[in-house]
């Protein structure tokens, strides 16, 4: 009873190469970054692709009769938003149960029940990125591939972290792709954070070292260290990110205290292979998931979750600073079955 059958989830190619600097986000007279209504209402339009994905209305499908073609059309429809199958695989090995205890009779019932498994598989990742206030500098190591966002999310979390009230000092490590470094340097000028640079085809890992040597003789709150952007099939590269996290440590045994990999939530299963590749390789510490709102594969939260157990620690779902936020399991589970 409530068998279903298991199918294979398409793979996307990759992105196309970042070329063009993006603007820093505008800012409140305060300061803050200018607010464009409520984090969750932007969350909800931002995985409304995704949501699509997932069936839109799906108390329309809970309303049908509760057998077995119910059960595979919603087993489609996650494998559709990228959800993947061993986290597919458990939230329907949670829904039937609960049908077959005849806890789940009505709509309302079958979504929370969905609701929740969902919630369990992202809680274990939803972990926030602690800085902790004794410790200067906390160095952050970004990585990813050409297009995911990285350098954008650097800029990002600068401005973030300032908000904060913390200083923050910048380390143009991707050295090979030129608008990277002037990318960087234009987040850096219009949000006063220095940038430590050096010439295009300069060595990465010299300009990391250079950069935490500045962070600690400045007593500066947290270093961000940008990276070339490499595919994860790319070994001498891999060999090369693995260069520049040896030679922070030669500085501080304990940098870079977080090896975070931003991933395009556009790329779906793609996005997971990357981040298995840089997880055996790195040891990596987080996660940011960008442009989640430009896709319909943002189920691969739960793939990354399920898969891999590193830490989620941000999302993003636009251009501008406060579309980059930490992220919360249960808000987002929420956003995407278009609930309150």
């Amino acid at each position: 009873m409530f068998g279903f059958r298991k199918k294979k989830s398409e793979e996307s190619t990759a992105p196309s190469p970042e070329t063009t600097p993006e603007a820093p986000p505008e800012t409140a007279a305060d300061g803050q970054p200018a607010r464009g209504g409520g984090w969750f209402q932007r969350l909800r339009q931002g995985l409304a692709k995704t949501g699509q994905a997932l069936g839109g209305d799906l108390k329309s499908l809970f309303r049908r009769k509760i057998d077995d073609e119910l059960f595979e059309e919603l087993e489609e429809r996650l494998l559709l938003a990228d959800v993947g199958l061993d986290a597919t695989q458990r939230i329907m090995d949670r829904i039937t149960r609960e049908v077959k205890r005849r806890e789940l009779d009505n709509a309302d019932a079958l979504m929370d029940a969905l609701e929740t498994a969902m919630v369990e598989i992202l809680e274990p990742v939803s972990r926030p990125l602690e800085i902790p206030q004794a410790e200067r500098p906390f160095s952050i190591l970004v990585v990813g591939i050409n297009g995911a966002g990285k350098t954008t999310t650097i800029g990002k979390l600068a401005h973030r972290f300032q908000a904060e009230g913390r200083s923050v000092l910048l380390a143009a490590g991707d050295t090979f792709r030129a608008a990277a470094v002037e990318q960087l340097q234009t987040w850096g000028e219009r949000n006063d954070v220095p940038v430590i640079a050096q010439g295009t085809g300069a060595d990465s890992a010299s300009v990391v070292y250079d950069g935490l040597q500045a962070a600690q003789a400045r007593k500066t709150d947290i270093l961000i260290a940008d990276t070339a952007g490499r595919l994860h099939t790319q070994t001498n590269l891999m060999d090369e990110v693995r260069k520049v996290k040896r030679v922070m440590g030669r500085l501080d045994e304990n940098a870079p205290d977080e090896v975070l990999l931003v991933v395009d939530g556009g790329t779906g299963q793609n996005a997971l292979n990357q981040a298995r590749q840089f997880h055996e390789a790195l040891g990596l510490t987080g996660i940011v998931v960008t442009k989640l709102d430009g896709t319909a594969k943002g189920g691969v939260l739960f793939a990354l979750a399920e898969q891999l157990g590193v830490p989620v620690r941000f999302i993003g779902v636009g251009e501008k600073a406060e579309d980059l936020q930490r992220f919360d399991a249960r808000a987002f589970v929420r956003a995407l079955l278009g609930k309150d």
